[in-house]
């Protein structure tokens, strides 16, 4: 589980995008909860690099579903940088 920190961080950046006010979780899914269309997720991707001074590899951009799976993918990237 990603620290939380990092999963705060990234509830602050994703509020903007938050059109329907949902509450935000862990388990909160992109497409079917905050239903973000793919032009959206790429420029929260885009905040979130820029947050964390990071690149999220594009091959990992299908597998981060929920905002668990990007905060521990953010996690992991900003651990292999240090």
């Amino acid at each position: 589980m990603a620290n939380a920190e990092t999963l705060n961080t990234i509830y602050e950046l994703i509020t903007p995008f938050n059109k329907k006010g949902i509450e935000l979780a862990p388990e909160t899914t992109f497409a079917t909860n905050l239903e973000l269309d793919s032009l959206t997720v790429m420029d929260l991707v885009a905040e979130i690099e820029d947050e964390f001074d990071i690149v999220i590899p594009l091959n990992l951009l299908p597998d981060l579903e929920t905002i668990a799976h990007v905060a521990d993918a953010v996690d992991k990237i900003v651990a292999d940088n240090g």
